[in-house]
């Protein structure tokens, strides 16, 4: 069973990954301050643009960990043995390529590997948007990828 932690504050991320994990085996736990997690052998963590509290990160144990890009004090204290990230630099892994009021490309801009072991390529994918931050849907984005599904299947 996967265990995966959203670190969040309130933005929903939480509810989506959860609707992600239908069909697998796994516990989603959400908090708003990373020592709430402590102590749990993480498969995945989700870091939601809207997370604070880093002090605490130092006492997280995780496997993989998505989180912004442009965190390099949490990418330092944040053990973990995958980090990806998302953002608007092309030093992330996941970035936005294009937005309009219908529709996100969102760009993975390095290979990386999902949890159950399969190689998601570089490539380019067109979602729905429906105006919700453009951070927040590539977090939701990248934990579907992580999570072996196609983000437009949430």
């Amino acid at each position: 069973m996967w265990q995966i932690g959203v670190w969040e504050r309130d933005e929903g991320l939480a509810e989506r990954v959860t609707r992600l994990t239908q069909g697998a085996q796994a516990l989603v736990r959400a908090c708003r301050h990373p020592a709430l997690l402590a102590g749990q052998a993480l498969d995945l963590l989700v870091v939601s643009p809207g997370a604070t509290g880093w002090a605490g990160a130092g006492a997280l144990n995780c496997r993989t960990a998505l989180l912004p890009g442009g965190l390099s004090a949490l990418t330092r204290c944040l053990p973990a043995g995958t980090m990806l990230s998302y953002g608007s630099s092309s030093r992330n892994t996941l970035t936005l390529s294009s937005l309009d009021d219908l529709r996100a490309s969102v760009a993975v801009q390095r290979e990386f590997v999902s949890l159950d072991g399969r190689a998601v390529d570089r490539q380019e994918l067109i979602l729905p948007y429906d105006g919700r931050s453009p951070e927040l849907l590539l977090a939701e984005a990248g934990a579907a990828l992580l999570l072996g599904r196609l983000p437009a299947e949430a």
